[in-house]
């Protein structure tokens, strides 16, 4: 939902950004791949330590170059081995960031968040994939109420506001998040069947 609403801001404040980090000799797929690893070790190595706050905000950095290097690659001209990498990369990133929130959990004996952090991190995997699946067989299955930035505002809000001292935030986000990425899926198959109909 945040990218039909918010993308043309966001593109306004990257772009030039973006263009700026061209000109002096980065590519796009390098950034891609630093954001991946600086998200994936900050969300591994604090995260189930306990220092959600940190491992949280760390992650945000890490993320946001994902909106600089999509930049990148409109002013250079997309690629399709570039457009492989960062579908794979986002993966990776989403992946370690719920794994780590569900190892926290069950670290610490919540198995109830854990189980959510759970559900979140197969729907998660399972949205991107029936987008992908249905795009290669030339049909549609865009938007949804959880899509990737909407599922790294509310984990990422909820885990690094309880490391602020908030009790069982990062609980009710993630049941939130849970029940948002199911829904997710299952209205990303109705769109398939949708689309399939209206191709036959």
């Amino acid at each position: 939902m945040l990218n039909i609403f918010a993308r043309a801001s966001v593109s306004r404040v990257t772009d030039p950004i973006g263009a700026w980090l061209l000109a002096r000799g980065l590519t796009p797929n390098a950034v891609t791949v630093a954001g991946t690893i600086g998200a994936v070790a900050s969300a591994l190595w604090f995260i189930p330590r306990g220092q959600l706050f940190v491992g949280c905000a760390l992650v945000t950095f890490f993320v946001l170059l994902d909106l600089i290097d999509g930049a990148m690659a409109r002013a250079q001209g997309p690629t399709k081995f570039g457009a492989v990498l960062d579908a794979t990369c986002d993966r990776i990133a989403d992946g370690a960031l719920f794994a780590a929130l569900t190892w926290y959990a069950f670290d610490t004996g919540d198995r109830w968040t854990a189980a959510a952090g759970f559900i979140c991190l197969v729907a998660s995997q399972v949205i991107s994939y029936v987008k992908a699946r249905a795009d290669a067989t030339g049909l549609s299955a865009d938007g949804g109420l959880a899509e990737r930035a909407e599922r790294f505002i509310i984990a990422l809000l909820g885990a690094g506001v309880q490391g602020l001292g908030v009790p069982h935030l990062m609980a009710v986000s993630l049941w939130l998040l849970a029940a948002l990425t199911v829904a997710t899926v299952l209205q990303r198959i109705f769109a398939v069947a949708k689309s399939a109909r209206e191709a036959a």
